[in-house]
């Protein structure tokens, strides 16, 4: 089993996700091969909140070009975490 740090990869900051962030809905970057389970007891443990509801999606890479030459960035997968109620917010957010 991965550690929670190798699941959670990063947090996704844009317009669309601090809007969300009043729903206690909290979007972050995890690792491909993460189920919705163990993306929640990552979560859980890391903020030390209570995780009521996981959405994930797989985001496909784009295709760039330079010059020439035609490549294509990888697929990720995004999760959109819901809090339950009772649970504290998560302070990193906090500043943005």
């Amino acid at each position: 089993m991965a550690s929670h740090y190798d699941i959670i990869l990063k947090p996704i900051i844009t317009e669309k996700s601090m809007n969300q962030m009043a729903d206690r809905k909290y979007t972050f970057k995890v690792d491909i091969k993460a189920n919705k389970t163990e993306i929640k007891k990552a979560v859980e443990k890391i903020f030390d909140v209570k995780v009521e509801k996981v959405n994930t999606m797989i985001v496909k890479g784009k295709t760039k070009r330079l010059g020439k030459y035609e490549g294509k960035r990888p697929d990720w997968k995004k999760a959109i975490v819901t809090l339950t109620p009772d649970s504290k917010s998560i302070e990193f957010f906090e500043g943005m």
